[in-house]
């Protein structure tokens, strides 16, 4: 029988160009996304930190991590978002193990 929920995790790095008002309401905006459609077990905001290399000609990066909990299609509709989005670096999303 197909589980109706699963756990996951995910890694946003948004722009650091933009004020920091708007890097907040990037934030908010994927949590909304993500409480809608789920459950949010954690988020953490890891600040601002220099990048490994080089994205988009940016060197900073703001780095949220998020667990949470949702069925199993949702998580290819919060990348679809997060990849129309402006101000989104990188994203990554994991299926946890319980």
């Amino acid at each position: 029988m197909a589980k109706l929920h699963e756990n996951y995790e995910t890694i946003m790095i948004l722009n650091t160009k933009g004020t920091e008002e708007e890097t907040k309401a990037l934030v908010e905006k994927f949590t909304n996304l993500i409480s809608a459609n789920g459950t949010i077990e954690t988020v953490e905001e890891w600040g601002k930190r220099k990048l490994a290399y080089e994205i988009n000609d940016e060197s900073e990066g703001y780095y949220v991590y998020v667990t949470f909990n949702c069925a199993p299609d949702f998580p290819a509709e919060l990348d679809r978002v997060y990849k129309i989005t402006d101000g989104v670096l990188r994203t990554l999303i994991v299926k946890r193990e319980n």
